[in-house]
């Protein structure tokens, strides 16, 4: 029983234990140039195409978005609503439950256990799927939640119906993380950046078809997410089934793929919780804004703060995949040696990118409100938290990286502990009384996200630090004194 486990989540120790510990791993204490230079090369292969895909991804339903914009304010409104509840009760989910393969695939393909990839794919297929019903009844739902939150009633009732529209992407979105990773984590790139790639441009003539030609307005933008997403499921199932490259990973649907769906939950709600509570969090403060005295400016800030914030956070995402797949890889080979170097390596792009990305947002303060809107107010107020919203999106990609490299060691559930001390013990409260107590307003709230994001950082540093501590010692490589 114990070997077959093994056999199926491989941990470091295992391939320690069989004597797969390289020699040549043993901390040298200083790295060469040529060794950085071919680990930066590795991140960036990896990175680069995970970029683009976050990119593409995080614009199809905006796409949706700008062409219901066309229609009226109403539709407008409603559509963003339902856009931002779906993401909440569902997306942000699938995507946390799904990234739990980042580590299963990515650890197994690293220990050439190559069959198990398949196998894990098939049991987050199976999960994914299953969770999608309950999603799907919140979603059907989702006019009644509003109405009772307080929403205007009309709004509520054209979310709703752009709700009970989405139902039907649920489902692909959620075998599509699961083909995602299977790929990343084998490196596999090029199919994913191609099939991403298409399917946007497919999206676009489907928004302008069935929204403006066909008439079907909310309706038909909310449906080409779904047709949009199983088209890019058909395309790299296809890839899958008959590429080369998959053979040895893909053998097939089998029992096998199953069975012991609790060990797959075991990682997958941890991660689940990982990503859903950062992003629960960021929509708090667009909520508590309008509490404040003047609603309509800064709700309106907080908006493009959070779009800014999300677009930016695009890369980091993409170095956070990456690393995960490098430290994944490289302890599921034995190598924890080579998995520190990588994670010490995207910390130092992220730095640089973080630097470079926060260098131009100060600079560009006094016309970056200008993409938004055309209100000065706006965008003056806008310009004034510039500063703290960059140093804000420089921690935001620090802890991305981290967090990457915490899903690549198995690490969900304590970075989900991390997450919800960071933010719903530290962060939000802070907000809350800063904003409301000492009425220092909105400016505040990114200050105190800002502020959870060092906490964030500095417990992820130290939590990662121990865990490659630990495992090299065990190994035998380093000395009780040894200091990264």
């Amino acid at each position: 029983m114990m070997s077959e486990r093994n056999s199926e989540f491989p941990l470091l120790s295992n391939n320690i234990e069989k004597g797969s510990w390289n020699p040549e791993d043993r901390d040298r204490g200083c790295c060469d140039i040529g060794e950085v230079i071919e680990e930066t090369k590795k991140q960036l292969e990896l990175a680069g195409p995970l970029v683009l895909i976050s990119f593409l991804q995080y614009f199809l339903q905006m796409i949706s978005i700008m062409f219901v914009g066309r229609l009226g304010e109403l539709s407008l409104s409603s559509a963003t609503l339902a856009t931002s509840f779906a993401g909440v009760t569902g997306f942000s989910f699938m995507l946390g439950m799904g990234s739990a393969l980042e580590t299963l695939c990515a650890q197994t393909y690293g220990a050439k256990q190559y069959h198990m990839l398949g196998i894990h794919m098939q049991r987050g297929m199976l999960v994914l799927l299953a969770i999608s019903i309950p999603i799907s009844i919140i979603w059907a739902f989702a006019g009644h939640i509003f109405a009772f939150c307080g929403q205007d009633m009309e709004v509520s009732v054209h979310a709703g119906l752009y709700a009970r529209w989405l139902i039907p992407s649920i489902f692909p979105y959620g075998i599509l993380q699961c083909q995602l990773r299977f790929l990343q984590t084998q490196s596999r790139l090029k199919p994913l950046v191609i099939s991403t790639c298409f399917t946007s441009l497919i999206h676009v003539l489907l928004c302008w078809a069935l929204v403006f030609r066909l008439g079907m307005g909310n309706k038909g933008a909310a449906l080409c997410n779904a047709i949009s997403y199983w088209i890019n499921v058909l395309i790299l199932a296809l890839y899958i089934r008959f590429a080369s490259s998959c053979k040895e990973t893909w053998t097939g649907f089998s029992k096998e793929g199953a069975r012991n769906l609790l060990s797959f939950l075991s990682i997958a709600i941890p991660s689940a919780l990982m990503v859903c509570l950062e992003q629960w969090a960021y929509e708090f403060p667009v909520f508590m804004s309008g509490w404040l005295p003047n609603p309509k400016l800064e709700t309106s800030m907080m908006a493009i703060s959070l779009s800014i914030s999300s677009l930016v956070f695009r890369i980091p995402f993409g170095f956070g995949s990456a690393v995960s797949t490098r430290v994944s890889n490289e302890l599921g080979a034995g190598k924890p040696k080579a998995a520190k170097f990588a994670a010490r390596t995207v910390l130092l792009l992220a730095t640089v990118e973080g630097l470079l990305l926060s260098g131009i947002a100060v600079a560009a303060r006094n016309v970056w409100g200008y993409l938004y809107t055309n209100e000065d107010e706006v965008v003056k107020y806008l310009s004034t938290i510039m500063p703290v919203l960059a140093l804000s999106n420089f921690m935001d990609g620090i802890q991305g990286v981290l967090s990457g490299t915490a899903r690549g060691c198995g690490w969900q559930k304590l970075g989900a502990q991390v997450n919800l001390g960071a933010y719903y013990l530290v962060g939000l409260p802070c907000a809350v009384i800063l904003t409301f107590v000492y009425h220092l307003g909105g400016k505040v709230t990114n200050f105190s996200l800002a502020n959870v994001r060092v906490d964030s950082v500095t417990v992820y540093w130290r939590l990662i630090f121990c865990f490659f501590y630990g495992i090299m010692v065990v190994a035998g490589s380093l000395d009780r004194d040894y200091k990264w």
